[in-house]
């Protein structure tokens, strides 16, 4: 091969070397952070739960990452948002959004969430008490994530909201390439929301059906929640199954 010619394919192949390097950097960077914030001291009383909620790996493939904005909705007793506090950064910050019709149902963990933000340790937390029908942030972001959420909103307590209202919402909420990260109770097939405020559990189908017609993208999905010994005909709550029921993990993501 021609000098010249070598030169010039060397030059062009730069580009795509350094990008990749890039890329390669920030995905280490991305789990050195996630492996940070689960080894992080101020969570110790969280890290008995940690296997079998499979944080890690919900973490990752969530694509939270360092200087990050991002949405823990109905975060419960914080558990995913001190993991996310940790992994976004002192340049990131973690919105823990709390619908006014649950917090009335869940106030000790609404006021945990309070608290969680009051503690400098994590700074980068704030909450945010809104209706159930009007999410929205204080600026773009890039990750909404909920856990054993999404089949809360259609029941009566939340107001009845139609999930369309709420995957509109979020997806004005989230920048250009943004991801809505929803993880859930698994409801028997064609079952659509008819399990919702029964057994708490939500036909998957009917989930990836609603927010693809919100104008999302599916981006892929998770089986490390997946559970095949749960009959999806219990409730949740149910001592056989709490705690280790069939959930589905699924990512969305919004057009550039």
């Amino acid at each position: 091969m021609r000098p010249k010619v070598l030169a010039v394919l060397i030059a062009l192949a730069l580009p795509v070397a350094a990008f990749a390097a890039m890329s390669g950097m920030h995905d280490g960077a991305a789990s050195a952070a996630v492996t940070k914030a689960i080894n992080d001291p101020a969570r110790a009383t969280d890290k008995a739960d940690d296997a079998r909620r499979k944080v890690a790996a919900l973490a990752t493939f969530a694509e939270i990452k360092p200087g990050q904005k991002v949405v823990d909705l109905i975060p419960g007793g914080g558990y995913f948002t001190r993991v996310f506090s940790g992994i976004v950064g002192p340049q990131g910050h973690v919105y823990a959004v709390w619908p006014n019709e649950y917090a009335k149902e869940d106030t000790d963990d609404a006021a945990g969430s309070v608290k969680l933000a009051a503690d400098p340790h994590y700074s980068n937390v704030s909450v945010l008490n809104q209706a159930a029908n009007q999410l929205s942030t204080p600026e773009p972001v890039d990750v909404v994530f909920t856990s054993q959420n999404y089949h809360d909103y259609p029941d009566k307590f939340m107001g009845s909201e139609d999930p369309a209202v709420l995957n509109k919402q979020v997806f004005d909420a989230l920048k250009p390439g943004g991801l809505w990260v929803i993880v859930d109770h698994v409801a028997p097939a064609g079952t659509g929301m008819t399990d919702t405020d029964t057994l708490h559990r939500i036909d998957p189908a009917i989930v990836k059906k609603q927010v693809v017609a919100a104008g999302f993208v599916f981006d892929g999905e998770s089986s490390v929640l997946r559970n095949p010994k749960d009959p999806h005909t219990i409730k949740v709550f149910d001592k056989s199954i709490r705690g280790h029921t069939d959930q589905f993990v699924y990512r969305f993501r919004k057009p550039k």
